[in-house]
């Protein structure tokens, strides 16, 4: 048996760890990386040199490859829609995937299909903005781009009209939402498959710091049963309503009053989902290749009572190898995944994972191994 190719654009921690799950499955596995340094290209021996903004590089990527996924939203959708003219496949589908692409595009959808969310709409210059803020009951507001951002990056909290003229030069439309007030931040991720098998993961806490994912604790400690459930099926109702083919993640705000409104999508493996690679049944990278290539879902439930993941960002410690050593021999419990990266200031360079019974314990101890990675703490 002749097992198939599939083909992750993009070379960065997430088709690193879709590496890791495609082994045991017998998937083989090649990433379109822009360098041979890049974070999956060090561990993909068939990895692919090119650039996702050329169609060209693209296309002769993908003919090599059975399906074509993502371990981003950057690739023109205009550049999919060739690709599948082509006969090639591509999980997920340029038509949903630009739901994922372009928040303005997405909001649109997602009230079209009576999802709750934020108030909002396409803003034309500051004036507009400022309308904006009148209809939504004041200052401030969010104002996104609606196509590029990531890691808090193409967001921005605005107090007033002055304020809103810098997300206007980034030459795409801007979008206007309200500022929710939110009592938490939520996750809930699904994976979906062609015919349209889908599973949901416990919903998690995500708690973030300068617009970045920090810590993500699963389950979410607190949160109602009802409430839970609402936040799996919106989920759910989405990847069917706009028809996902792999991991959908949807970021969620719990507002002060109860409500579950959706903030945004990723549609691929999410920073939301990395527990699931110690703390899941099947993590949510195994589930995303199950997806894409039709295969039955695996089992998303936890394996413990709670498990909590912390991002580790780049400090002003570069010697990661020797931190890592006295966090392994401090803490056998702790699980350390590395990305391969050079060390920078505020960089993703990888997570540490913690398993256990007591939600105290669980996090003091993945905070710590992250802060001494990072070399906020010497001890």
């Amino acid at each position: 048996m002749t097992y198939p190719i599939v083909g992750m654009v993009g070379g960065g921690q997430l088709a690193r760890m879709t590496q890791q799950a495609a082994i045991p499955l017998g998937v083989r596995f090649r990433v379109l990386a822009s360098a041979p340094d890049e974070s999956a290209a060090q561990v993909v021996a068939d990895a692919f040199l090119g650039d996702e903004a050329d169609l060209d590089d693209l296309r002769d990527f993908a003919r090599s490859c059975d399906v074509v996924t993502f371990d981003h939203e950057q690739v023109p959708t205009e550049f999919l829609r060739a690709l599948e003219a082509e006969g090639i496949v591509v999980r997920p589908g340029p038509d949903a995937l630009v739901h994922a692409q372009d928040k303005g595009v997405m909001r649109e959808r997602l009230a079209a299909i009576g999802v709750p969310c934020p108030r909002n709409r396409i803003v034309a210059d500051p004036a507009d903005v400022a309308a904006f803020a009148d209809e939504v009951g004041g200052w401030p507001v969010v104002l996104k781009t609606t196509r590029g951002g990531y890691d808090g990056k193409g967001v921005w909290v605005v107090r007033d009209a002055a304020g809103a003229e810098a997300p206007f030069k980034a030459g795409v439309p801007v979008l206007a939402e309200e500022k929710v007030d939110f009592a938490r931040e939520l996750a809930a991720c699904v994976v979906r498959s062609p015919h349209g098998q889908a599973v949901a993961y416990p919903v998690v806490e995500s708690i973030q710091v300068d617009g970045i994912c920090h810590e993500v604790i699963a389950p979410a400690p607190d949160l109602p049963e009802d409430r839970a459930v609402e936040a799996q099926r919106i989920a759910l109702s989405i990847a069917g309503e706009l028809d996902v083919t792999g991991h959908l993640a949807v970021e969620l705000f719990e507002t002060r009053d109860g409500r579950i409104l959706v903030n945004e999508l990723a549609m691929r493996p999410h920073n939301s989902g990395h527990w699931t690679i110690d703390g899941a049944v099947t993590s949510q990278f195994e589930n995303h290749l199950r997806a894409v290539l039709d295969l039955p879902l695996g089992d998303p439930r936890a394996r413990a009572k709670w498990t909590v993941m912390v991002n580790v960002l780049g400090g002003d410690y570069p010697d990661m190898y020797h931190a890592y050593l006295h966090v392994m021999a401090r803490d056998p419990g702790v699980k350390v995944h590395m990305y391969g990266k050079d060390v920078k200031p505020g960089r993703k360079v990888g997570h540490v994972t913690v398993c256990g019974d007591d939600l105290d314990d669980v996090r003091a101890r993945a905070d710590h191994a992250a802060a001494y990675l990072r070399g906020s703490i010497t001890e």
